[in-house]
């Protein structure tokens, strides 16, 4: 069984993390956790595949997660995924 995100993770400042991502940022969550390959993100937001690395690794320090599976793992929890 996976590990769920520990709940300090899931709040920050009495609130989810994600809330305190930009919107953007919150885009490239959900779609991540559909599970859609930087490739297709990037694509689909008419943005170049560094240009979502780069919203991937910010959205990884935000949170506190390390890995694209945290990142999966917390969009399902928090029920984020388009």
């Amino acid at each position: 069984m996976a590990a769920e995100v520990p709940p300090d993770l899931q709040l920050r400042h009495g609130r989810p993390g994600h809330e305190s991502l930009s919107s953007r940022e919150r885009a490239v969550l959900r779609l991540i956790g559909a599970g859609r390959t930087v490739k297709e993100i990037a694509a689909r937001l008419a943005l170049s595949e560094k240009t979502i690395s780069t919203y991937r690794n910010r959205i990884l320090i935000k949170l506190g997660l390390k890995s694209t599976a945290d990142l999966v793992r917390y969009a399902a929890l928090n029920h984020l995924a388009d």
